[in-house]
């Protein structure tokens, strides 16, 4: 996008997030420096992220992000974008660095079929609670899982996560009333 950018990663460890993000900002950073002779950060703030259960959201995640261009009027469909994974998933295109996760894996059981199975996911616009939910959790940094997925994780972390309520937590045993 011409402001920003959404990258869908499944890290190998807790750390490859922040290292790919890491190498951008050296990578990248550095060349358009040194392109358009300046110097200094590109990036308006640290980098957000936000956990998605797999299962559920990654095929929703991956239309939001193709469908951006199309909805902030930069191109037609989601094939006209330069800069789109659509490209590799649904027609079949070898990109650099891009790694098929199992979700997309499981829509066929050739390249072929997955490739028309992701297409026939674009024939229909994700619904306005689906993007408003989507633009919450990123916005928000809220994990995108459902109520099992949220109740595991907050158990095994013994932390509270997604929308909470404003203020401090209040300590064991305050009265509420």
């Amino acid at each position: 996008m011409t402001n920003h950018i959404h990258l869908l990663m499944t890290p190998l460890d807790h750390e490859g997030r922040s290292l790919v993000m890491q190498y951008i900002g050296r990578r990248y950073v550095g060349n358009i420096n040194a392109i358009y002779g300046r110097t200094g950060t590109l990036w308006q703030g640290r980098h957000t992220a936000s956990l998605i259960d797999s299962e559920r959201y990654l095929l929703t995640c991956m239309r939001y992000i193709e469908m951006n261009p199309v909805r902030a009027n930069l191109v037609a469909l989601p094939e006209g974008y330069k800069w789109s994974s659509y490209h590799a998933n649904a027609l079949g295109v070898e990109v650099n660095g891009l790694t098929a996760h199992d979700a997309f894996l499981a829509l066929g059981n050739s390249p072929k079929t997955r490739q028309q199975a992701y297409r026939e996911l674009f024939k229909q616009p994700l619904m306005s609670s689906q993007l408003s939910e989507l633009r919450e959790c990123l916005n928000h940094v809220y994990p995108l899982v459902s109520e099992r997925f949220r109740s595991e994780i907050q158990s095994a972390l013994k932390v509270n996560i997604g929308r909470l309520k404003q203020g401090r937590p209040r300590p064991e045993g305050t009265d509420t009333s």
